[in-house]
């Protein structure tokens, strides 16, 4: 009798909420397809996720995307919602949109990005301005120019702020005497840079996609290397560095200077069946305080959309640590049905 009653008492405190289920989804990679490229993901005061990717065809006959955006509850099932953009903005002749970095400043959402082709010799880095996360953004012009402020292919935003300062870090490949990622200081309001001058270098030019994670009492810088979008051939993959100061100097765990060309610590490279993973979003920690992460990759059996366009697929990992050093997974994508976020 004891054992029934118990039961029944069990029974009552679920139906009233008393007791409660832990959410947890079993997920398989990828998370969203066929394609959402140079994620960055957000999530808003309701607890929803939304995630933005590069301007990209998808194959399907709608057209390239201005910056796809979708939602999630978990960061496992996803729901195609637009995009970010109504119009392309029109500051540069030539370009699409690439690498988006939204984020919540103020009041509204600032949505930073590249404006740039292949080869391009003069990228340049624009903003947009929502009041909500799923837009529409209204642009308002760029920011700078590569030749204005002297740092060759300069795309990759990456928005920080702290202690009521904010910055912005971007860069990408060049082999240029100026080459490498670098810091600058936004006004209050992020919508300028007051001066151009004044910036920092705190990585080589064969880094892009940086980005900030701040852990205890190290800043973490991952970036990825390598090209990424070659389809099964891309070698693309994630490398870090760690600081105890937000401009550096960032080392990896050999304590070279990610100043210098070569250098950074592997913590997610390809395999048998996803290429180029790399370009990872920001960090995010659930009920349990697991740490995840979203990036793309490249499904090798399929690589590629009727577009042509490489077919870069949204991929979720989970991120370990160990000595105060960051890892994916077994330091390669994980398809198979695996345990995902708790957020409830």
């Amino acid at each position: 009798m004891k054992d029934t009653g118990f039961l029944w008492m069990l029974l009552l405190a679920f139906s009233n909420g008393i007791i409660t289920a832990q959410s947890q989804e079993s997920f398989q990679n990828p998370v969203f397809e066929p394609i959402l490229a140079d994620p960055t993901v957000i999530r808003s005061e309701n607890g929803i996720f939304y995630a933005y990717g590069t301007q990209d065809d998808w194959g399907d006959g709608q057209g390239s995307r201005l910056v796809p955006v979708i939602k999630s509850q978990d960061l496992v099932k996803w729901e195609y919602l637009g995009n970010a953009f109504q119009t392309k903005p029109g500051w540069k002749e030539k370009g699409g949109i690439w690498a988006p970095d939204v984020v919540k400043v103020g009041n509204r959402y600032h949505l930073y990005y590249a404006f740039s082709v292949w080869g391009d010799v003069n990228p340049g880095i624009g903003l947009a301005v929502a009041d909500t996360p799923a837009g529409p953004f209204n642009d308002l012009g760029k920011l700078f120019l590569s030749d204005e402020i002297k740092v060759p292919n300069s795309i990759d935003p990456f928005y920080w702020e702290e202690g009521g300062r904010k910055y912005l870090f971007w860069g990408s490949y060049s082999n240029a005497a100026d080459q490498g990622t670098y810091m600058v200081e936004l006004s209050d309001d992020g919508k300028s840079v007051p001066d151009l001058n004044k910036k920092v270098k705190v990585a080589a030019g064969d880094f892009e996609a940086v980005v900030i994670h701040k852990r205890g009492k190290y800043y973490y810088f991952i970036g990825s290397k390598e090209n990424c979008c070659e389809g099964e051939n891309s070698k693309y993959h994630l490398r870090v560095g760690r600081s105890e100061n937000l401009s550096g100097p960032f080392l990896d765990k050999e304590g070279r200077d990610l100043k210098d060309r070569g250098t950074g610590t592997v913590i997610l490279e390809g395999n048998d069946i996803f290429a180029g993973p790399g370009h990872n979003s920001r960090i995010f920690s659930d009920k349990h305080r697991n740490d995840w992460v979203l990036y793309h990759a490249i499904l090798k059996s399929n690589p590629r959309v009727k577009s042509g366009a490489n077919r870069r697929v949204l991929m979720l990992g989970k991120v370990i640590w160990e000595n105060d050093w960051p890892s994916l997974e077994t330091g390669m994508p994980v398809k198979d049905n695996h345990n995902g976020p708790v957020w409830k």
